[in-house]
């Protein structure tokens, strides 16, 4: 709770546990009980052990009878375990590891049938969006700058979810189309997570000769790398993942430094992904004063996924209840929830995919899914806007 992504969670939660407690709460076959939130520090930004120790402590000494966040994916499997131990259903709403689930829910039904995952998506299915990201940007530098063959710089932190994302990466940048992006890789980085200076690491990319940096940063380090970039005007359009960059405190956190830079976010001001979106965006804002990232949207989500299980199992048993979620086919801020045999949330045109944001302007824009074809089908949202590259990269760049 001391970082962003804890605080959104608990903010999220909040106002779900609110809007159900005041529409009456949750009928279970003939009672109807009321959401009470336990709020669990579980210092896992820093600590795994800590965040074990917490969730046991949540079960045993304070009888939680569910369990919904987790964000630091190291620290999430430590958890997951104690869950499972006590066979309690654990939704989590932040950590991206595709091993969390895969692997464990399919291989050992038995031990991990109450993990759930709400959001984000997992990281292979995140590496396949925040590409996408990447193609838009690494076109508008082939288009507008001249250049055929762009050059890209992989910034990545060091922590287990963003490995699949620079390994996807690496692959692909390189490849021809039309699996590839025809770029070239000019080199990775990976800084910590909780970094408080990126200068060397973008003084490097700048020496590589880089048009591009896809970042995958989900920690606090993702402040400074704005910051930073912004200050040496580092000729080189980042995009990627940025999780501090989906804050509306962005342009403040970064001194008015990290204009232009993108990211994939969950949710962007004015773009309607579902019904649910815009509604829950103001009342969001009304209660806490601030735009949520996805974590907030994640565990809003959660708790309507488990009310409407609870609902439909009619009973407080565990077994019914996860029986219940696997059969959740809901639509919550940025997308229809349903999941996949490993517990999953599904990714994909119809179901959640993120969106692609930009600030431009001292303001958070959409710029994808733009015309995104799929098939037959093409996906794109009213507010969605062109991307824009940083004046400074286009000066320094054009041919």
């Amino acid at each position: 709770m001391a970082f962003v992504q804890g605080a959104h969670t608990w903010y999220g939660a909040t106002l779900a546990a609110e809007e159900i407690n005041r529409a009456g709460g949750i009928q279970v076959g003939d009672r109807r009980y009321r959401i009470e939130l336990l709020r669990v520090d579980t210092n896992e930004m820093l600590s795994v052990t800590d965040a074990a120790t917490a969730v046991e402590r949540a079960i045993t000494a304070q009888r939680v009878d569910f369990l919904v966040g987790g964000f630091r994916s190291e620290a999430v499997l430590a958890m997951t375990e104690v869950a499972a131990d006590y066979k309690r259903i654990f939704i989590f709403t932040g950590a991206g590891l595709d091993g969390i689930l895969a692997g464990r829910v399919d291989r050992n039904y038995e031990r991990f049938k109450y993990l759930f995952r709400v959001s984000p998506n997992r990281s292979s299915d995140l590496a396949r969006t925040s590409l996408l990201l990447l193609g838009e940007v690494v076109q508008a530098v082939r288009q507008q700058l001249g250049i055929p063959r762009p050059k890209v710089a992989i910034l990545a932190e060091r922590a287990a979810w963003a490995d699949p994302l620079v390994e996807t990466a690496t692959r692909l940048i390189a490849a021809p189309p039309p699996q590839g992006y025809g770029a070239e890789v000019a080199g990775t980085w990976r800084p910590s997570a909780v970094a408080t200076d990126v200068t060397s690491e973008l003084t490097a990319i700048q020496r590589a000769g880089a048009q591009v940096i896809y970042t995958v940063l989900s920690g606090p380090v993702g402040v400074p790398f704005g910051r930073d970039w912004g200050r040496l005007r580092i000729p080189a359009a980042p995009v990627g993942i940025n999780v501090e960059a989906q804050q509306e405190t962005w342009l403040k956190a970064t001194d008015n430094l990290g204009n232009y830079v993108a990211t994939l976010s969950s949710l962007a001001p004015g773009v309607a992904i579902t019904p649910k979106t815009i509604p829950f965006i103001t009342s969001f804002q009304a209660r806490f004063k601030e735009f949520p990232i996805y974590t907030a949207s994640g565990a809003y989500g959660a708790l309507y996924v488990l009310a409407d299980a609870l609902n439909r199992a009619g009973t407080l048993d565990v077994e019914a209840v996860v029986k219940a979620l696997e059969a959740t086919d809901l639509v919550g801020p940025s997308g229809r929830i349903v999941f996949d045999k490993t517990h999953d949330v599904t990714w994909g045109p119809g179901f959640t995919t993120g969106l692609g944001v930009q600030w431009v302007g001292n303001r958070m824009q959409a710029f994808w899914p733009r015309n995104w074809r799929v098939g037959d089908k093409v996906i794109s949202y009213a507010g969605v806007r062109p991307y824009q590259l940083p004046p400074w990269v286009v000066e320094a760049w054009r041919r």
